[in-house]
């Protein structure tokens, strides 16, 4: 495995004077191509704010931030978006899916906004890792009829609708029940084997932890473990 991202001296504080906050108080933290790593802490710990910041939708107030050996502290709004639909897939808690649409149309979604359209190579591939979800029989149905199982494999497809290098899930089977969370995570560990895809999953739960090549321990902001 080789680096794929470095994160060093990461601040994050919210609010100004008396209301200030810091989140993050100096994290460092560096990732390999191809782990699946587990994201744990309690509550407050700032898990939440690293993923935000690591998926580039936040910046820290301080630090430095490198993956693909992109400067991405440096990198304006344009080049983080363009990096971030490139490069980074995302699973929540809350699937997050557009209930008006179909699955299929819910996993190309951000190749559509990529290329301004749907394409014909787009929904082939929606269809392939659909399928590879077990879902080849909900291709066509709308997210509203999906059970909290599928939509939550769904929202796996999507992220890895661009062929991400990172991947980060925050609380991917929290609200699922113990059988749909274990399909949902084989899924995820039969991905990471065969392509190579990096997971950060921040979890409370520690069975889902075990299952993951390294357990990275967050607390008051910095990595304690």
């Amino acid at each position: 495995m080789s680096a794929l991202l470095d994160v060093r001296d990461l601040v994050k504080t919210f609010g100004i004077g008396e209301a200030e906050t810091r989140v993050l108080r100096g994290l460092t933290l560096h990732l390999e191509r191809g782990e699946m790593a587990a994201l744990l802490g309690p509550s407050g710990s700032g898990k939440s704010t690293l993923l935000t910041i690591l998926g580039t939708l936040m910046k820290p107030t301080s630090g430095q931030y490198r993956m693909l050996e992109r400067d991405l502290i440096a990198a304006d709004d344009r080049a983080l978006t363009e990096f971030r639909n490139a490069h980074i897939g995302f699973v929540f808690q809350f699937h997050n899916l557009l209930p008006d649409f179909t699955a299929l149309e819910n996993v190309i979604f951000p190749t559509a906004v990529r290329e301004g359209r749907e394409t014909p190579q787009a929904r082939t591939r929606g269809r392939a890792l659909l399928t590879r979800m077990g879902l080849a029989d909900r291709i066509d149905f709308p997210a509203t009829k999906l059970s909290g199982g599928q939509k939550q494999r769904v929202a796996v497809a999507r992220a890895l609708m661009n062929s991400p290098e990172l991947v980060l899930a925050d609380e991917p089977t929290g609200n699922l029940d113990r059988v749909s969370a274990m399909q949902v995570m084989d899924l995820i560990a039969q991905i990471n084997r065969e392509e190579g895809t990096t997971f950060l999953i921040s979890t409370h739960d520690e069975k889902i932890a075990a299952l993951c090549q390294r357990q990275i321990v967050v607390g008051d902001g910095v990595v304690t473990g």
